[in-house]
């Protein structure tokens, strides 16, 4: 990053000069994740084997398990680690930032090292691992992508978790009554859009604080479909509340594949629309009339509407939109995760997929990597339960939301959202 500064000259002139800034917040990041797993594997010594299963009884090619001597391992992880911190340093010190690969490598390799650890006498199942990781993330991908378009057009999508719950609610209604899983989609769909008009029409109409909208409406959703919950839904529960789920689609071929094959291609409906509309979104983002007008009402809407773009008219579809996006997110949770409707089921996600879009950098593919990583942090606790590993059982609960605070204290800061994000637009 650079900037400038305005100095003046002995004879009187005014002169810019360009001074370069250093970005050592990602470094230091690093640097104290290296040292925390390294104090782990100090204070907490474990000896060994760690078995890594890399098939399931579903592959059609089975590969063989394999075995690592866990003390060993895990120290030599600790040493690329810290090779991989002192590289990111040299970087930052050299005025360039630190490159997305070496913040991926480093990352694989830390998740790798504390497996090892956490594996020590036991078997970690990596096809089981990262397909729980997929599931796990299914309604953050939808939530974020939701807050990428919202922020993209300028209104901060704080509601996301209200569309999260409403879609879950108007799914499991729809699907129970009807006995169609796609039209209880379409019904969580209808209630991602209704929460995000409420929030439109308060943030871009009546230019109330978005933040504010987001968080009320938020509480509100929670008590409305806690009520109908406890009025509607419990007291019919077989009626009303049994949706019809979407059931697994194998892929030919492509699922018999080892490790990737059961967690990409052995999914639902849902799972492959979130494949489907990732790329349409990364790809309409940045290569659609649609896209250039949505990035210039969030970025310089008087520029913007001085070409002939209704900015507000604009902002109101897209939040809409963005709405509809979420929605289907809350309905993977009753009509693929769980067989029914239950209070604040949920669970702050809303929240978490607000994260992703902010690690994310507001970008689609960002942001579901980003919502991947919640995902599988969420499921590692699971597993770190199975192999009892000597961790608090207080701290794996907390496991996804420490790593969002990190992600986005870590490497959040050297980034700027949108420019107009979180502004009205008024006409002059």
């Amino acid at each position: 990053m650079t900037s400038l500064v305005q100095s003046q000259a002995a004879d009187g002139t005014v002169q810019l000069a360009t001074v370069r800034e250093r970005h050592l917040k990602g470094p230091i990041v690093l640097a104290a994740a290296t040292a925390l797993l390294a104090l782990l594997f100090l204070l907490v010594p474990r000896s060994g084997t760690s078995a890594f299963r890399l098939s399931d009884q579903s592959s059609a090619f089975a590969l063989p398990d394999i075995a690592l001597p866990t003390g060993p391992t895990s120290w030599v992880v600790v040493v690329l680690l810290a090779a991989l911190t002192g590289l990111a340093f040299f970087r930052a010190w050299t005025y360039r930032k630190s490159s997305l690969w070496l913040v991926a490598v480093f990352g694989v390799l830390a998740v790798f090292g504390f497996l090892v650890w956490a594996g020590a006498g036991g078997l970690v199942p990596v096809t089981s691992l990262l397909f729980g990781a997929v599931s796990l993330s299914v309604p953050l991908v939808f939530g974020a992508l939701g807050g990428v378009i919202g922020e993209r057009a300028g209104v901060v999508n704080v509601a996301i978790e209200g569309q999260l719950l409403l879609g879950a609610f108007s799914a499991a209604l729809l699907s129970s009554i009807t006995g169609s899983p796609f039209v209880g989609l379409l019904g969580a769909m209808l209630g991602g859009v209704l929460v995000a008009s409420v929030l439109a029409a308060f943030a871009i109409k009546y230019l109330v604080e978005q933040v504010i909208v987001g968080v009320v409406l938020n509480v509100l959703v929670s008590g409305l479909t806690g009520f109908l919950y406890g009025a509607l839904l419990a007291p019919n529960e077989t009626a009303l509340n049994t949706p019809v789920r979407f059931s697994r689609i194998e892929i030919p071929l492509l699922s018999d594949f080892p490790i990737i094959g059961p967690v990409l291609f052995n999914q639902t409906f849902i799972v492959y629309l979130m494949f489907v509309t990732v790329a349409v979104v990364a790809w309409g983002l940045y290569r659609t009339k649609w896209g250039l007008r949505l990035r210039a009402v969030g970025e310089h809407p008087q520029a913007a509407d001085t070409v002939g773009i209704k900015v507000n008219s604009t902002r109101f579809w897209n939040v809409l939109l963005a709405g509809a996006i979420a929605g289907v997110g809350g309905a993977y949770f009753t009509l693929v995760s769980v067989p029914q409707f239950g209070k604040d089921m949920t669970a702050g996600l809303g929240f978490i997929a607000l994260a992703a879009v902010i690690f994310g950098r507001w970008d689609p593919i960002r942001a579901t990597l980003a919502a991947l990583l919640f995902g599988f942090a969420t499921n590692l606790q699971n597993l770190l339960s199975i192999l009892k590993t000597p961790i608090p059982g207080e701290f794996m609960l907390m496991l996804p939301y420490v790593v969002t605070l990190l992600a986005v204290a870590g490497f959040a800061g050297q980034i700027r959202g949108p420019a107009a994000s979180g502004k009205p637009y008024i006409k002059s």
